[in-house]
């Protein structure tokens, strides 16, 4: 089974050279994931330290300032979630649509060879 799928992948990643087709995403992609990556632990990071320190405190407006920047971090947390999902949901589309493509294209020369064959 590992074969046949190492064989389709061969065969994918020739045809898709042979069409002059681009299989990897934008520079951008990659980029995108890894900001994604850094605001999900600054944002983690940030409000458990945010969070720690206002229990230390006795002023209720330092606790609420404190408070406050542990749920901008939790956004940043949120914003950083949002960007790496949509870098990876956006490459496997770009994939699955190259794919699809790439099987249509097939589908359309065989029945244009059976069409031509009558």
């Amino acid at each position: 089974m590992t074969m046949l799928t190492e064989e389709r992948r061969e065969k994918f990643k020739d045809d898709v050279a042979r069409q002059r087709l681009r299989a990897d995403g934008p520079r951008f992609d990659g980029a995108l994931r890894i900001a994604g990556a850094l605001a999900m632990v600054v944002g983690v990071v940030g409000a458990f330290v945010a969070y720690n320190v206002s229990l230390t405190r006795d002023d209720m407006r330092d606790v609420g300032s404190l408070q406050t920047l542990a749920t901008g971090f939790l956004a940043v947390t949120v914003l950083g979630a949002a960007l790496y999902l949509a870098s990876a949901v956006t490459r496997v589309l770009r994939l699955w649509l190259l794919r699809q493509l790439m099987e249509q294209q097939s589908h359309t020369d065989q029945i244009t060879a059976a069409l031509e064959s009558r």
